[in-house]
């Protein structure tokens, strides 16, 4: 009987277990149904009308539920909802937001019942409306990003009580109250951006106290003043306060710092010279300001500087002949300034080992790129007269005013004597000093968008492959040792074999000869940053295998496992002659934009970024659902002789020979090399047959002209496009191929071009439709 009455016991309590489980599974699953529904139905959430249990809901690099358990713990959707410049400028409602019936208020109501998330990403969605205080009762997130909306007002001081928060990234909203002042209330936050909002005022002291700041990323406002002590932040990796108003000296910086961008502001005054011992510094940028002085000369040798931007300030005098450059020292930009005499050896531009830009000074090398010698003598003579000025100036001031004051005591001393009791009664009746308030408001500049990804942006690549190591006996093995059934061609960079692994997955097998030899370790180092490159538009990167490695000594050759991409290359594709396969105007610009935002990524989706990656139409491979993934990435890594033995090969593929010359002047702008690409998606198969120079002369011509159109385009895409759409593809394409490197547009602007054509076809599409309907 007992035994019986245990058994009982144990079934209804598991039948309660399971029907509690099923309540918070139906819970859950309704609260994030009720989401979908406040969003207005994004197309990207489509897939979750076919599963009742939303934990097991398809993934994708847009959308993802995460769980543990039976409950929710992470919630990403990423939308195509961008605001574009002149949007949003007062509280109106722009084209791209959710539509009026749409409530912030409601929204967060419904997504804080999810009380176990620790990560929300919710970007390019459309949301609008002044984020609420109540945010903060999702007290579990770690990670926050409501990136490329439309949010605005203050960021709500109740966020400081979300204690676990380690990510909060606010990018690209139009925030427009002043910096808060109590970020120091977080005890785990590590990354704070904030870039690309309307944020004024000052930057808060405060800021200098979250010592587990890894990155601080607030570019692209309006904040003024002075740059607060940051030397306490131990773990700061990056710090971007470019493109605002700060008009301070430099104050010291952190020793830890890798990236440190601070460019397009008005900072004065010297490069102190605590900057010369930032060991582990990589980036800086100091350009478009007003500092003085002559450059330090530790910043050329510090132990890992790759990228070095001084230019377009005021600095003067000569740069020693005697200085030394870092061996990592692959960009150096001087240019705009006031230097006189020559420069160092390990400067001369010359080099093959770096890219130095010198113009616009008064140097005694290139005359025809120099300012007049009098122009910097004239200006350091200003500049001393100037500060003469002001030291004679601040001695009459002094002086004056210590006259004023003795002059004022002394009747203040006699009014007091002669009537000392009226004199105090008059000044008890002095009003008390008031504190005004500024008024807030919007500013009518637009500002830049985020260039580095954040932490929460990488948990949501998560989806990819694990990268690992191959041992040379699997590739052996994959490849029938091999053997030339197995050999695909030689790709761009080295040989190029097809593999079969023991799990069936098929992969691309690249053979890489080294011709600059690197130490095991060094080697090393190189492929743990190439295989941090992992993005839904690029190859996916599987791993490596050295051959022959048996000690510390260098290697020769190494083999990268791609996975396999089946449907051919994106010229292929482009030079299809049959109007049923031929790709159209929309499958062109989906490839375009899967294309920018691939480069986009290499550009700054790590630091240093990833450039120089010889972009062609013939490394952009198509899987079979057209989504464009980009090949031979990111070799520059791991050698720059490779591209070496590849310019002379690419100069024996001559088409024409003025074509030839402008595109191997530019062979390592990946805008330049991504015009290129936006150009035979114009014109098709016809650009190899009459050259680069003769298409953008043509393309020029033919801008506002559909009739010339007509004659150089693909016809294709005459059937498929609409004119809007197609003319802004034109004007971008001849910006990328401006002969002008400082002219071409960022790999940012490229790729917001793109989709706001897109989205412009998408309009004319949706019209079309509408009046075919109404006429049937």
């Amino acid at each position: 009987m007992a035994r019986a009455l245990v058994f009982l016991v144990v079934i209804f309590s598991c039948l309660f277990l399971i029907r509690r489980t099923e309540q918070i599974q139906t819970s859950q699953t309704q609260q994030l149904l009720q989401l979908r529904k406040q969003l207005q139905y994004p197309k990207q959430l489509d897939a979750w009308n076919n599963t009742d249990d939303l934990c097991y809901a398809p993934s994708s690099p847009v959308v993802h539920v995460g769980c543990e358990g039976d409950l929710v713990t992470m919630l990403k959707i990423v939308g195509d909802k961008l605001a574009k410049p002149g949007e949003f400028e007062g509280y109106s409602i722009p084209d791209q937001t959710l539509s009026e019936s749409f409530s912030v208020d409601s929204f967060v109501t419904t997504l804080t019942r999810l009380t176990t998330l620790k990560v929300v990403i919710l970007v390019s969605l459309g949301i609008w409306g002044p984020l609420p205080d109540k945010i903060h009762r999702l007290n579990a997130l770690e990670v926050l990003d409501l990136s490329s909306n439309f949010l605005y007002g203050s960021i709500p001081p109740k966020l400081s009580a979300m204690t676990r928060l380690q990510t909060l990234t606010l990018d690209g909203n139009f925030f427009n109250d002043t910096v808060p002042d109590w970020f120091d209330s977080f005890s785990n936050l590590t990354v704070l951006s904030l870039r690309g909002n309307r944020l004024h005022g000052p930057l808060p002291a405060t800021i200098g106290r979250v010592t587990t700041l890894t990155e601080l990323a607030l570019s692209g406002n309006n904040i003024s003043g002075a740059i607060p002590d940051l030397s306490g932040l131990t773990s700061l990796d990056l710090l971007d306060l470019r493109d605002n108003k700060l008009d301070s000296e430099l104050p010291a910086m952190p020793k830890g710092l890798v990236t440190a961008l601070l460019s397009k502001n008005s900072l004065t005054g010297e490069i102190p010279e605590q900057f010369g011992e930032l060991s582990r510094l990589q980036h800086l940028d100091l350009s478009c300001n007003l500092l003085e002085g002559t450059p330090p000369a530790e910043l050329f040798s510090l132990p890992n500087i790759s990228y070095l931007n001084l230019a377009s300030n005021m600095f003067t005098g000569s740069i020693s002949s005697s200085i030394t450059c870092s061996s990592q020292l692959g960009y150096v930009d001087i240019s705009t300034n006031r230097l006189t005499g020559g420069l160092p050896s390990c400067l001369n531009s010359n080099s093959n080992k770096r890219a130095v830009k010198f113009n616009g000074n008064c140097l005694s090398i290139d005359p025809q790129h120099q300012r007049k010698d009098k122009y910097c003598q004239k200006s350091q003579i200003k500049g001393k007269d100037a500060k003469t000025r002001d030291i004679g100036l601040m001695v009459a001031v002094i002086g004056g005013i210590t006259l004023v004051v003795l002059v004022l005591l002394l009747v203040f001393l006699v009014v007091c004597r002669r009537n000392c009791r009226r004199a105090i009664a008059e000044q008890r009746l002095l009003p008390k000093p008031v504190q005004e308030n500024s008024a807030t408001g919007f500013s009518s500049e637009l500002l830049a968008n985020a260039r580095y990804i954040s932490q929460a942006m990488k948990l949501g690549m998560q989806v990819l492959p694990t990268y690992r190591v191959f041992s040379l006996e699997e590739l052996k093995e994959a490849t029938k040792n091999f053997e030339h059934s197995a050999y695909v061609g030689e790709g761009s960079i080295g040989k190029l074999y097809k593999g079969r692994l023991e799990n069936g997955t098929f992969v691309a097998i690249r053979c890489l000869a080294l011709f600059k030899q690197y130490s095991i370790r060094n080697l090393k180092l190189r492929l743990d940053l190439l295989s941090k490159l992992r993005h839904p538009h690029l190859v996916c990167l599987l791993g490596h295998c050295v051959d022959g490695v048996t000690d510390d000594s260098s290697v020769n050759r190494i083999f990268l496992i791609y996975d396999y991409v089946p449907n051919g290359n994106l010229r292929t594709h482009l030079s299809e002659c049959s109007l049923e396969r031929a790709l159209k105007w929309s499958d062109r610009m989906a490839i375009l934009i899967g294309i920018a935002k691939a480069v986009h990524f290499l550009h700054t989706g790590i630091i240093p970024g990833c450039f120089n990656n010889r972009l062609k139409t013939d490394n952009i491979l198509l899987d079979e659902h057209l989504i464009a993934k980009v090949s031979d990435y990111g070799l520059s890594i791991i050698s720059e002789e490779i591209y070496k033995q590849e310019a002379s090969v690419e100069g024996q593929k001559s088409m024409h020979n003025e074509s030839l010359a402008l595109e191997m002047l530019n062979v390592d702008d990946d805008v330049y090399s991504f015009g290129l690409i936006l150009l035979e998606a114009l014109v098709g198969p016809a650009l190899s047959k009459k050259g680069i120079a003769y298409f953008l002369k043509e393309l020029a011509m033919s801008f506002s002209k559909n009739e010339e159109q007509k004659h150089i385009l693909d016809p294709i895409i005459l059937g498929t496009s609409s004119q809007e759409s197609l003319s802004i593809v034109i004007s971008l394409t001849n910006k990328c191929l401006s002969p002008e490197s400082s002219t071409r547009p960022s790999m940012e602007d490229v790729l917001w071009n793109l989709q706001y054509a897109a989205q412009v076809q998408a309009t004319a599409d949706g019209d079309q439709r509408s009046d075919v309907a109404s006429q049937a």
